[in-house]
């Protein structure tokens, strides 16, 4: 079957993903920034490793071997830290490092966990274009997220088949995993329903497995907008 290597595997989303993928069978290789941080995510048979998604070397060194790379890593390794230290180019680093050393390693699927405010309201216009609905002083961090997109989409017609799934609404830690959710487009979706972390997991699977979205990026949420 082949294992999937899950950087950010320490996060909310990386967890989930990573959960979902050894219920399935897969062999997982978690990547985070310190592994002595995270000693639980041993637990079933989980391979944790140390590594950099910024750094190509480091991505290198731990994509080999396996069927397709997750990237679901925030550029913050917790909340004492504050915006004055984002990198702006985080995420544009972290895209380079991704397409370039899997496709080294030939590895030819990455599913990116996306950001919901570049994602477009109903006036045409990103959600974090709009002070009424964003806090300004984040737009800092949406704007680092959505370069490393315009970066990836650079790279349309490189050898890894690459999807950003970009949550759609509300997403919930607690809310259990029900299987269902709903692919959209660029646009928020009407009616966007809350996604489990969980599901939000499944959805990252099967687009591993079965693929059916390429090169692009779209929303995802719940199953309907009740």
């Amino acid at each position: 079957m082949g294992g999937i290597v899950v950087f950010g595997a320490g996060g909310r989303a990386g967890r989930a993903v990573t959960g979902e993928a050894r219920g399935r069978g897969y062999e997982v290789t978690a990547v985070v920034r310190d592994p002595g941080r995270h000693p639980d995510l041993r637990a079933n048979g989980v391979a944790v490793v140390r590594g950099d998604v910024t750094d190509p070397g480091s991505v290198g060194a731990v994509v080999g071997g396996h069927v397709a790379a997750v990237h679901a890593v925030s550029p913050f390794s917790g909340p004492e830290q504050g915006f004055d230290s984002l990198d702006p180019e985080f995420f544009v680093k972290a895209a380079d490092a991704l397409l370039g050393g899997l496709a080294a390693s030939g590895v030819r699927r990455l599913v990116a966990v996306g950001l919901f405010a570049n994602l477009l309201g109903a006036d045409g216009r990103p959600v974090m274009d709009d002070p009424a609905v964003f806090p300004p002083e984040i737009r800092p961090f949406a704007l680092a997220h959505t370069a490393g997109l315009r970066r990836l989409r650079e790279a349309a017609d490189g050898p890894v088949d690459w999807l950003m799934l970009t949550p759609g609404g509300g997403l919930e830690q607690a809310a259990a995993r029900t299987g269902r959710y709903r692919l959209g487009g660029e646009r928020v979706p009407d009616g966007a329903a809350v996604l489990s972390y969980a599901d939000l997991a499944v959805a990252v699977l099967d687009e591993i497995e079965t693929p059916t979205r390429h090169r692009t990026r779209v929303s995802v949420c719940g199953p309907s907008g009740e």
